[in-house]
């Protein structure tokens, strides 16, 4: 079978860019070289900058765009107008979507993956033009798609509760991440790294952008009440790491009203190359966001060996199973108790490294690929 992909988000650029749904991209496409080598697959770029060796397979050939698909639109433009006359040309069989939306011309069978839902549930981030693009565009796509893939559950019902879309299309195939992932135990590597960033020996860890929907206000006033109410305890910092989003400004406003200015950092995005050094260094890890489509935060420091406190809503149980701490993220006293509990106990940390490695290890990019795979037979089949 020829199957094309559209992975114009792909980007190996060590910023936000490279981040997200680019790295969900690039892993998937991991999976599927590890898997498949009978399929024919065209892989539709917008960039030069891939690794040396990525496409080892023979039957993965890139395709890069001759447009600055970088650029919104003239992404959009060769989504609609180019992509269907490529699509003809090469004679493929089956378009992948790997984010959100179809080619209006294309009429033969096709597979979209949805992440989340955001530009419905948290519209206000979302300037008008591109929420407008995205609610018309991922609707129609989604009456046109013979299969749909879903990250979550939590899209999956996203999915069939806002859009409509009938459930017995959607398939839930949950991301993956690297095997460079795992916990890193050299004491002069972990030493290294916070000389490098100014990161203290001890520390509370998240990893995100900062943003409101990751709830971080209530997760300052939470370390607040925490540290008022055990005043004899050593108080660990809280490493804030990650890039400014829409919004931030009440966050900073909220580390200066509570007087917290000497107990946070904000060192910033960042690389994903470090990411597991930075998991490895923290004790704990926290990630109260209010709505994810999957929460690859908590999966990385699951497979880093960090116990994780983590939200009860959306995709992060899903993720988190039975190795996270799970709380109301709109609950700060809830919050203040999960990070009293879990830095106070050392037997508590340690039984949630074993249980988090656990349930890392569920989400491989063997898994990943084949049941990609799979969707993409029952896509062919149902046309």
């Amino acid at each position: 079978m020829r199957i094309a992909l559209n992975a114009h988000l792909l980007s190996f650029a060590a910023t936000y860019r490279g981040a997200g749904i680019s790295r969900s991209i690039a892993n998937l496409l991991r999976g599927l070289q590890t898997v498949d080598a009978e399929n024919e697959y065209t892989v539709f770029l917008g960039t030069r900058q891939v690794p040396a060796g990525f496409f080892a397979a023979p039957n993965f050939h890139p395709a890069l765009s001759p447009l600055p698909t970088a650029w919104p639109p003239a992404r959009i433009l060769w989504e609609q107008a180019v992509q269907p006359v490529e699509l003809a040309r090469r004679r493929s069989q089956l378009l992948h979507a790997l984010a959100y939306v179809l080619p209006l011309a294309w009429s033969g069978p096709s597979v979209v993956t949805v992440y989340d839902l955001s530009f419905w549930r948290t519209p206000e981030r979302f300037p008008a033009a591109q929420r407008l693009y995205l609610r018309t565009l991922t609707r129609l796509s989604m009456r046109r798609a013979a299969r749909v893939i879903a990250i979550s559950q939590s899209t999956k019902r996203d999915l069939v509760e806002l859009l409509g879309v009938p459930a017995e299309r959607v398939r839930v195939v949950p991301l993956a991440i690297e095997d460079e992932f795992r916990p890193v135990t050299d004491t002069a590597v972990l030493a290294d790294l916070r000389r490098r960033r100014g990161l203290p020996e001890h520390m509370i860890l998240y990893v995100g952008t900062l943003e409101p929907r990751k709830n971080l206000v209530t997760l300052l006033e939470a370390y607040a009440r925490w540290g008022a109410a055990s005043p004899e305890t050593p108080w660990p910092p809280l490493v804030l790491a990650g890039g400014k989003g829409w919004g931030y400004e009440a966050i900073f406003a909220t580390v200066e009203r509570l007087g917290l200015g000497q107990a946070v950092l904000f060192p910033g995005f960042v690389p994903h190359g470090e990411l597991p050094l930075w998991y490895s260094a923290a004790d704990v890890f926290v990630y109260p966001s209010l709505y994810e489509g999957f929460g690859l935060p908590v999966l990385e420091a699951l497979a880093c060996g960090t116990p994780v406190i983590t939200s009860n809503v959306s995709s992060l149980p899903e993720v988190a199973g039975e190795a996270g701490l799970l709380v109301d993220p709109t609950d700060a006293d809830a919050l203040a108790e999960a990070l009293r509990r879990v830095w106070g106990d050392a037997d508590l940390r340690q039984a949630m490294r074993t249980r988090g490695l656990a349930q890392a290890a569920r989400f491989s990019l063997t898994a990943l690929g084949r049941q990609t795979r799979n969707v993409y037979q029952e896509a062919v089949d149902a046309n």
